[in-house]
């Protein structure tokens, strides 16, 4: 029987060409009664490539983890699996993926990891797990496919309920570099070197992550069937922990994810046999709250202040998390932000939330300020490749009907490894589209900082730290075509030496603003990397192929600090940062002394900046909050003394400039209105 099917499936592939419908039907067909024919009777079977399987009886198990786990493992909730499938006892060798794709050799070696035939295949991506899984279904006649999430964790505690299937602790010669670094170290994955569990599977805890079926998406308490994961999403699951990684990322419950595009150094992938559960897939949950009762309505700007009149607003709190909070807001650390206007006249704000900078736990939130209103709304999540560091986003309304969302996408817990993500929102960033990989290369040179401009010519401009550290270049990536195609115009080129009159492929410093100047250069501010004691300046004559560096009239910034620079459409030049001690003159032409948070406008492009006010609301000296709810002096003489800034000016004129905790909103008169006299 099941050589006749071969050979019926042998003559509708070769009628494919010249009868696609009815080749497509005997596929269909053929396939699926040799799948319900060969399915694997014994409790353990070999296929034609030497992969070994073992079969995995019907059962029930809890899956999650409470104590000691991360807030997306629960609820714990219980989970019935209620047919047998067979999964494969190691994870897919390089030497048995290559049967598929040979040209797979060449990515061999890479970052000094996974050579050899027995060893682990990685640098795939889901689609080319599911690609080989199609692949060997059609070669041995049986559903091959990948595990669905639940499926994946019942297997791999194989009746245990502790962290590991070992105890709550895993023994030490299940470690592969279980460390966390800023580059990998080599380390042998070969599968099947360590203990298998007590069902007979092997690296279920480590060496090397594997793709799952499902869209990730959050549990439920609700008691499961056979679940497969979300109807849809960004983040395919992927499990098991990995090399290279801390030991926590390797318990039984500890889910990851990413794009299903994504591929890099960490993550492979093991096959099961048995069809599909017929499940069906639970719907996404309500949507976030800044995502919620949106209005669709473009707003006309006019309500906005009196350009003629000066004014301001702050500081006004815009991080609102409840205290002690532990995932996927986190109360502890929130930093890095991007703000822009909306068309409906809404302003959103988006950060990352973590424990720790350097961590697997860090979320991208949002907040909505609406039109009208004058508190801005509760943090929800906006944006979180689960277990990954999400280091660095922007925000950037066009000005039409589009607002784009830039993201790096880490491998682990570190920002130094970063690809380059893009998403966009025609409806006033209620929905997003998919996220897309812009540059899918894991390395420096992505993360993101806040400001993506267009310029004149319609380019997107997005600045990027080149470095891990608190100085030493940016990067700037550019499109041309709307953001279809991207370049990098330093890419691979050498680390310049940033000094007055020399020219690099580099911008100097990190953190840096861009903006376009009247003659369609560009110019960029930068921290660190200071020039004969001053903050760099590096401008561009050809769109950011090289630059010409040279000292700027400002202080130089560090740890904790960002600087804004933008066009405003009245025309000057608006620079925001924060100085030591500075001095400018009262309304009553008396020299005084400020520092912290100011701006400055140049009406020169850049030449000379006439301009410079403490950005504060004037009033006596009292307590503020800045960073995480550490507190300053709020005065006339001192303003916030560090925070991420970032900056947006809505179409009524008004500059809002958020820090990484207050929001601040004024207008061009206010900045030009000299401080007031000291009182007596």
């Amino acid at each position: 029987m099941a050589e006749a099917l071969r050979a019926a499936l042998k003559c509708a592939i070769s009628f494919k060409t010249a009868f696609p419908a009815i080749s497509a039907i005997l596929l269909v067909l053929g396939t699926a009664q040799m799948r319900a024919a060969e399915m694997p009777t014994d409790g353990k079977h070999t296929n034609s490539l030497g992969m070994k399987f073992v079969r995995i009886e019907p059962g029930s198990f809890m899956m999650g983890q409470k104590e000691g786990g991360d807030c997306d493992e629960r609820p714990v909730h219980k989970v019935n699996i209620t047919r047998p499938f067979y999964m494969a006892v190691t994870e897919v060798t390089n030497a048995q993926y290559e049967q598929f794709d040979a040209s797979h050799k060449y990515m061999r070696g890479r970052r000094g990891l996974s050579k050899e035939d027995n060893e682990a295949i990685v640098f795939v991506d889901w689609n080319d797990a599911v690609r080989f899984c199609e692949w060997l279904s059609r070669k041995e006649g049986k559903p091959y496919r990948l595990p669905t999430e639940a499926e994946w964790e019942y297997a791999c505690r194989a009746g245990t309920t502790t962290a590991f299937y070992t105890g709550d602790e895993l023994p030490e010669k299940y470690y592969k570099q279980q460390e966390q670094e800023w580059e990998p170290k080599p380390v042998d994955l070969s599968v099947a070197s360590t203990p298998p569990n007590p069902w007979g599977l092997y690296d279920m805890h480590g060496n090397v992550e594997e793709w799952c079926h499902d869209w990730y998406g959050p549990y439920t308490e609700a008691e499961q069937s056979d679940p497969v994961g979300r109807t849809h999403g960004d983040f395919r699951v992927a499990r098991s922990g990995s090399h290279n990684t801390t030991v926590d990322c390797l318990r039984s419950a500890n889910r990851l994810g990413t794009l299903p595009e994504d591929k890099h150094w960490l993550i492979g992938f093991r096959v099961v046999i048995g069809e599909l559960p017929a499940t069906a897939p639970l719907a996404l949950p309500e949507p976030e709250l800044w995502a919620q009762n949106v209005s669709q309505q473009p707003s006309d700007w006019s309500d906005g202040p009196d350009s003629k009149s000066p004014y301001f607003k702050g500081p006004d709190q815009y991080v609102k998390i409840p205290e002690n909070s532990n995932g996927p807001l986190y109360s502890r650390h929130n930093h890095q932000p991007a703000i822009t206007a909306c068309p409906n006249g809404d302003l959103l704000a988006i950060w990352y939330s973590t424990t720790s900078e350097k961590s697997r736990k860090l979320t991208v939130l949002a907040a909505r300020l609406r039109l009208g209103s004058e508190q801005w709304e509760q943090a929800s999540t906006f944006w979180d490749a689960p277990d990954r560091n999400d280091h660095g986003n922007a925000v950037m309304w066009d000005g039409q009907d589009t607002i784009y969302h830039f993201n790096g996408l880490g491998t682990d817990g570190t920002w130094g490894k970063l690809a380059l993500v893009m998403r966009t929102s025609t409806d006033n960033g209620v929905t997003w589209s998919k996220a897309r990989l812009i540059n899918p290369i894991h390395s420096l040179r992505h993360q993101v900082i806040a400001g993506p401009i267009k310029t004149r010519e319609n380019y997107l401009i997005v600045a990027c730290d080149a470095v891990t550290g608190g100085s030493g270049g940016s990067a700037v990536h550019v499109s041309r075509d709307n953001g279809l195609t991207w370049v990098d115009p330093g890419a691979g080129r050498p680390k310049p030496e940033f000094k007055a009159g020399e020219t690099g492929a580099w911008i100097a410093g990190i953190h840096t603003g861009v903006a376009q100047l009247r003659d369609g250069r560009l110019m960029a501010f930068g921290r660190g990397d200071s020039i004969e004691g001053k903050m760099p300046r590096s401008i561009s004559a050809d769109m950011g192929n090289n630059w010409m560096y040279s000292a700027s009239d400002f202080q130089p910034i560090g740890g904790g600090q960002r600087l804004v620079l933008l066009r405003l459409k009245e025309g000057p030049l608006f620079f925001a940062s924060f100085c030591k001690d500075m001095t400018v003159t009262d309304d009553a032409g008396q020299f005084r002394t400020v520092r912290g948070l100011y701006g400055a406008l140049s009406f020169d492009d850049g030449q000379t900046w006439p301009v410079r006010r403490l950005i504060t609301d004037d009033k006596l000296a009292r307590e503020a909050q800045t960073t995480d709810g550490d507190n300053f002096t709020l005065s006339p003489t001192s303003a916030e003394p560090h925070g991420y800034m970032a900056g947006t000016q809505a179409p009524d004129g008004v500059i809002h400039l958020i820090s990484s905790w207050n929001h601040y909103a004024f207008n061009v008169a206010w900045l030009r209105t000299p401080m007031p006299a000291e009182r007596q």
